[in-house]
């Protein structure tokens, strides 16, 4: 082949020189004498680098391992460089990264002489033009074909190749929350080659560390470190070794977020528990306010859940912790039941027993620092027993007055009667004086009829103060029976207080405390 060049006409002659692959090059500018090159194509004027991208590209097939002898394995240095932990997914069990690849191989068919080249000594390849190992996440949790970025491939004289790949890996992690929201968790990120055994490529360590210094920290989880191996896996299937590196990241979560939303909430909600039994019975809010803190606790439940793995395989402690004071709070529901059960307690009722008045009203009455009576029940009694008194001293007055005016007139009467009997009659002055006699023994007879309707309404008053003091002792004998109960469910209910406070208190401590703390 034969180009001329003058001035503006280019005027190109193509001849080959013999059966060799080289050519003539003429340039005729500007009417000077022709200059013409002999020897190599890529020894034209183009730019160095395009030169030595055509030199070295010069049949060269991606598709085959780039070593000369087919025994020789390809030996890839594996590093990783963590920029961020984007997401943890407990869901669904994907741990979300963003990492830097860093792949170093030795690749014989891409050398060249720098001093030919200007003293090129690197070069940077398009990574779809030269041969890649077909390194993959093993434990991937998203498509294969994404999260890779097709960066360049810096290339030296000697074949040495290092690809850099920028990639937002997502990986299957088993998730453990156990300790929930005080877990750590440990994920790992397995690399290896998908088609080639270990006689073909072979994967090692770049570097002995991970490179942090790009790291960006994230909200909610704190790395704590990240170690590199080596594995070297034989299966079933082939006899040649399959090896691998492995990255495994530990990382711990941070718990300020969850202890003002989630541990929190469930303490306050769990003493609210306590107040079930601070509540007077009388109010009528005992139940109710079991209740409306049984419901919280499910929400906080539903809320807790919505975050977490559906397994069965673990059990988180906020779960754990929730379904503790959920139920106690029931018992607490059953336990108010019982006290209002036992405040209620009417004269229909029995007398409490012998024992429980020893031990519920006695012992432990004294033992809970439970006063004996209030002010207002006191005051109650002695009024009660002052009218008591005053009804009977009352009733007794007027069955004296009574029965001092009845034996009154029944003496006038007999004194009247004997005195008419014993007299006889001799003359008219007598005979007077036995008329006068006569109509005032009449009179005492009506008078005496008159005191005996008396006596019969005096009985009829009689029975009738006994019935309203009767009645009275009853209502009063009514009254201790109720206040005695309710004494009983006033012990119990402070009873009932400081054994599911101890129940809250020593639940809380185990299960948020010490279980994380010496797990």
């Amino acid at each position: 082949m034969q180009t001329v060049i003058s001035g503006d006409n280019i005027h190109t002659d193509l001849s080959p020189i013999g059966d060799s692959p080289y050519f003539n090059v003429t340039y005729v500018v500007h009417n000077q004498p022709p200059k013409v090159f002999h020897g190599h194509p890529y020894n034209m004027t183009y730019p160095d680098e395009q030169r030595l991208m055509n030199y070295i590209l010069k049949g060269y097939e991606k598709s085959v391992r780039p070593v000369r002898n087919a025994s020789t394995a390809v030996k890839i240095k594996m590093g990783l460089t963590m920029t961020q932990i984007f997401d943890m997914d407990e869901k669904n069990q994907v741990l979300v990264t963003n990492v830097w690849l860093d792949q170093e191989w030795m690749d014989e068919f891409l050398r060249w002489p720098p001093t030919e080249f200007n003293n090129i000594t690197t070069l940077r390849i398009p990574c779809d033009k030269i041969w890649l190992p077909d390194i993959v996440l093993y434990n991937n949790a998203a498509e294969y074909t994404d999260g890779l970025m097709s960066a360049n491939a810096m290339v030296k004289p000697n074949g040495e190749v290092f690809w850099p790949v920028p990639a937002k890996l997502q990986s299957s992690c088993k998730v453990d929350v156990t300790y929930f929201p005080f877990d750590e968790q440990r994920c790992k990120l397995k690399f290896g080659s998908w088609t080639y055994d270990g006689f073909q490529v072979d994967i090692l360590n770049r570097t002995s560390e991970v490179d942090l210094d790009n790291y960006v920290i994230n909200g909610e989880w704190e790395l704590l470190s990240i170690t590199i191996h080596r594995n070297v896996v034989y299966y079933q299937c082939c006899p040649e070794p399959f090896p691998d590196v492995t990255f495994y990241i530990h990382i711990r979560r941070r718990t300020l977020y969850y202890m003002y939303n989630v541990v929190f909430p469930c303490i306050m909600m769990s003493a609210l528990t306590l107040l079930v039994f601070c509540l007077p019975p009388d109010s009528g809010e005992k139940i109710a306010l079991g209740i409306t803190v049984l419901l919280a606790f499910s929400v906080f439940m539903l809320a807790v859940a919505e975050n977490l793995p559906e397994t069965s395989e673990f059990v988180p402690l906020i779960s754990v912790y929730l379904t503790i004071v959920m139920s106690l709070t029931s018992i607490s529901v059953i336990m108010t039941v019982l006290v209002l059960n036992l405040h209620h307690r009417g004269p229909n009722r029995q007398e409490i027993p012998l024992w429980m008045r020893r031990i519920v009203l006695g012992k432990l009455r004294q033992f809970f620092c439970i006063n004996n009576s209030s002010s207002s029940l006191v005051t109650t009694n002695e009024t009660k027993f002052l009218r008591s008194m005053s009804l009977k001293m009352t009733l007794d007055n007027i069955a004296q007055e009574l029965q001092n005016e009845m034996q009154m007139e029944n003496g006038m009467a007999d004194t009247i009667v004997t005195d008419n009997q014993g007299t006889s009659i001799h003359s008219p002055r007598d005979v007077r004086f036995n008329s006068l006699q006569t109509e005032n023994l009449k009179r005492s007879r009506t008078k005496s009829n008159r005191g005996h309707s008396y006596s019969c309404i005096n009985d009829e008053i009689l029975q009738s103060l006994r019935s309203v003091i009767d009645k009275h002792e009853r209502e009063d004998h009514d009254y201790e029976i109720i206040q005695d109960w309710r004494r009983v469910a006033q012990v119990v209910d402070r009873i009932l207080f400081w054994v599911f406070f101890f129940g809250t208190l020593i639940s809380t401590i185990i299960v948020l405390v010490i279980c994380p703390t010496f797990r």
